[in-house]
């Protein structure tokens, strides 16, 4: 390739790197946030209260309106950078040879046809065939997600599988790594023809979905913002007509909108979700999309990848064998006997001087542990044998420091270590005995032999080798995920490992962890697949072995087909689209790519499996404590509209002159409790006890489901009966308008906080629930209590609110009224819990009879 060639292809095929998606400008994102309902409420509510001279309340809610866009703005142009890491990862630097000599260039300037200079250590910058080379062997995990590194062999010119994984394949893929040897590759597909840039493509054809509490809250809030400014245009006409004074008319028409429109449903979600980011932070997970917070709770599968999620992904040793005696677990932290020495001895010198290969560095270290006076830092190396397709072992020859003596040192796979030993048949099953042993426990077996010579063979079959021993090698599972795979299980959600290692390795670290038993799909199995039959199959898998990045993305869309809400976890480049896809994608921070990070919708800071489980129960706990909240605002609005509304009906009705409760100047008042109860207060309610022992929420639940529809109306009611019987007695007695108002006023106060006390939980009593600790309760209702003081007591603001002067003996009427308008909610709350003690009663009295009988059966057959 000469320079004027490369740069001529450089222009017609372009540059070697993954063509940059046209992102959406920072006033595109704006103008779709704007556009969402919510804000388009808080805008609306923030416009009304300028129009009745609050310039203080609007500039609050008008600047939350800002704060609120800009973060959403810096989220969503942190998730554009996707494309952007995948297209700096594919650009490492390239020794190429060009017009007979080495040049150094940008990997962005590679073309086709290119001759790439390999050596250990590099990062391949582009899809090339491998033409001459030594000992090669390339980490291909970030494409398949197998963590053992695989060889490479010289093209035959007949080789056509170019697909990522496996050993002896002439093809290197861009972003992979060389770990071991050199050579000279030819560019045969650069930028997004290549396999990385495949995966590229992928992910950017996979468009973000809104979450289903996001499309709900949207249609609750669209409902009621037109049932709002329907009541609000009646409400006019009525009283306009009715008492013709239009003006008042207006003001009771706002005083109703400001009443039914529930500016608290997009503030108490919006804060929810940031605080519970924040939350989540504190237990490492990082949350890049907000909106995901809610769909943790319902989470039903949890799709893992193995390598570096369940497993550390570092190939430690696990086994030795050597003289008819192996040395596994505990025994390999002591001290090694001097019968394994010399198998480090010659592992190490059939390794690398200057390892780059984990599994060669690992020998080092234990040789510097275990066996340094074995060590030969001095020695020569002489000449290397590297590995081939037709003997699985490579050799090397080393010379003492003297150069008296030469000896050979060979590792590779046992059974071409074997072959080279030339063993008996007795010793050659006695071998593969011990082999079969630790293949059984899911390691990568090595074996080791060593020779004396004086001459360098043209092949390693022509030294006189003598059999050593045997290494184990296994990619240790992460401490904590047994117990927080046992804990997925009691929540009800269905973990799968998806994997690119052989069934039989997911099976056995399936096994240790404690998977759930199920079907083995591997990915053959799945290319023959219609997508149909797939979202059939998927739901009886637990495990899917030899898989390919394109396969992963398969099996997640499947499983959301089949009705399923799919989290998915990654730390590699192959996992980017299926975290994407997902429902909630789910990255590792430390060893994870920028790529799988950006796709990502929680990244574990930790990498620790646990922190997905702890998200799971900060998601439901957060899910159910916004339900809670929600409940509480459509209760407490009810009454608010009903007191805005029943006046002028009654009027319209009667004729007779019903004196207004509520002015827009009570309704900012209630305003002021309501807002910090149902962000702060309910927001910060612990969880639920049992909440990781119920199984997920169904994806088909809405978080305004008719029990909390029914529950939230019916608590509202109540309030607006008693307030209303406490007003109509009080005209009754010819109280003054500003007794009647005050007296119905404070009413509603006791009965608000009320609603916020039984509604911290639906299980548990009031009381008990005072005992639970919550800080922002116990600021919220002295608050509560001082301020409706001041308004009652302290004439200046009395006149503000149009009260007249307060007695103790309507205190006493006021909060006796109140108290009975919730204690319905506390005998239903009482009828449930023994309902449900009863059910628990009989599970256990079914449970005991059914071992009673099954030990009397037992006691016959005796």
């Amino acid at each position: 390739m000469n320079t004027a060639e490369a740069i001529k292809r450089l222009k017609k095929e372009g540059l070697n790197e993954l063509p940059q998606k046209e992102g959406r400008s920072s006033w595109m994102i704006l103008l779709e946030v704007i556009r969402e309902p919510m804000f388009l409420l808080l805008l609306t509510c923030g416009g009304i209260y300028l129009l009745l001279g609050e310039p203080s309340e609007a500039a609050i809610l008008l600047g939350f309106v800002l704060v609120v866009i800009g973060i959403t703005l810096y989220q969503e142009n942190k998730t554009e950078r996707a494309l952007e890491a995948l297209r700096d990862l594919s650009s490492p630097r390239a020794l190429v040879v060009r017009d007979g000599n080495r040049l150094r260039i940008p990997g962005r300037d590679v073309v086709r046809g290119d001759l790439l200079i390999i050596a250990e250590g590099d990062r391949v910058a582009a899809d090339a065939v491998l033409i001459e080379g030594s000992n090669i062997i390339a980490d291909e995990s970030l494409l398949t997600g197998e963590s053992v590194p695989v060889r490479k062999t010289c093209w035959d010119g007949i080789e056509s599988h170019f697909r990522p994984g496996g050993d002896d394949l002439p093809f290197l893929f861009s972003g992979t790594l060389v770990v071991a040897g050199q050579g000279m590759a030819r560019v045969i597909r650069t930028g997004s023809k290549t396999e990385l840039g495949k995966i590229g493509d992928a992910l950017s054809r996979i468009e973000t979905q809104p979450t289903y509490l996001q499309k709900e809250t949207g249609r609750v809030v669209r409902s009621l913002v037109l049932v709002g400014g329907i009541l609000c245009g009646l409400t006019i006409l009525v009283f306009g007509w009715s008492q013709h004074d239009w003006l008042k008319g207006l003001l009771a028409g706002i005083t109703l909108a400001m009443a039914i429109l529930p500016e608290e449903f997009p503030v108490v979600l919006t804060i929810f979700l940031a605080l519970g980011a924040y939350r989540l932070s504190r237990i490492n997970v990082l949350t890049r999309r907000n909106a995901t917070i809610e769909t943790l709770g319902s989470a039903t599968i949890l799709c893992t990848d193995k390598t570096g999620t369940l497993t550390q992904n570092q190939m430690h040793i696990a086994a030795l064998v050597a003289s008819g005696h192996a040395l596994t677990g505990d025994a390999l932290k002591q001290a090694i006997p001097e019968s394994h020495h010399s198998l480090i001895e010659y592992a190490i010198l059939a390794s690398q001087k200057d390892p780059f290969d984990p599994m060669e560095k690992e020998l080092h270290a234990l040789g510097v542990r275990a066996a340094e006076e074995h060590l030969h830092a001095g020695w020569r190396l002489v000449k290397e044998y590297p590995l081939s397709k037709k003997l699985l072992a490579m050799s090397c020859v080393w010379a003492s420091i003297d150069g008296t003596e030469r000896v050979v040192a060979a590792k590779g796979a046992p059974e071409a270590i074997l072959d080279l030993c030339h063993l008996d048949q007795q010793s050659l099953s006695e071998r593969y005995a011990d082999i079969d042993t630790l293949a059984k426990q899911g390691m990568r077996v090595l074996g080791v032999a060593q020779a004396k010579t004086t001459m360098l063979p043209i092949i390693q079959h022509d030294f006189d080798f003598e059999f050593v021993g045997l290494l184990g090698f296994i990619d240790p599972i992460r401490p904590e995920v047994p117990e927080a795979i046992a804990e997925c299980r009691e929540a009800g959600i269905q973990v799968m490992m998806i994997t690119g290692d052989y069934p039989s390795t997911a099976q056995q670290i399936a096994q240790t962890i404690g998977l759930n038993k199920g079907e083995v799909l591997t990915g053959s199995e799945l290319e023959a697949m219609t997508d149909q039959e797939l979202s059939l199959r998927i739901k009886e898998v637990s495990i899917c072995a030899r898989v390919i990045p394109e396969q992963k993305l398969r099996i997640v869309n499947a499983l959301k087909v089949s009705g399923e809400v799919v989290a998915m976890t990654g730390d590699g480049v192959n996992d980017a689209p299926a975290l994407k896809a997902s429902n909630i994608g789910v990255a590792m921070g430390l060893r994870g790519t920028d790529v799988a990070r950006e796709s990502a919708d929680l990244v574990l800071l930790d990498d620790s499996f646990s922190s997905i489980v702890g998200g799971v129960r900060m998601g439901r706990r957060i899910f159910d404590n916004l339900r809670k909240a929600m409940a509480y605002i459509l209760a407490i609005h009810v009454p608010i509209a009903g007191l805005s509304l029943l006046p002028i009906l009654l009027h319209a009705m009667t004729g007779q002159t019903w004196p207004m409760i509520l002015m827009p100047v009570h309704i900012v008042f209630l305003e002021l409790i309501i807002d910090p109860a149902c962000s702060v207060v309910f927001e910060m309610e612990p969880e639920e006890s049992g909440v990781m022992k119920r199984k997920p929420r169904s994806p088909e639940e809405r978080l305004f489901s008719t029990e909390m529809v029914v529950i939230g109306l019916l608590q509202g009611l109540s309030v607006l009966l008693a307030v209303f019987f406490v007003y109509a007695y009080a005209l009754k007695l010819n109280h003054s308008e500003d007794d009647v108002r005050a007296l119905a006023f404070t009413t509603l106060i006791f009965s608000n906080i009320g609603l916020i006390l039984i509604n911290r939980s639906w299980s548990d009593s009031w009381f008990r629930s005072l005992r639970v600790k919550n800080t922002a309760f116990w600021w919220v209702i002295p608050l509560a209590f001082a301020m409706m003081m001041s308004v009652l007591y302290v004439p200046f603001l009395r006149d503000i609110f149009h009260f007249s002067p307060f007695h103790w003996q309507d205190l006493a009427v006021s909060l006796g009224a109140s108290t009975l308008s919730i204690l319905w909610f506390e005998i239903y709350k009482a009828i449930k819990r023994i309902k449900s003690a009863g059910k628990a009663k009989k599970m256990r009295y079914r449970s005991e009879a059914s071992s009673y009988s099954q030990a009397t059966q037992v006691r016959q057959a005796i």
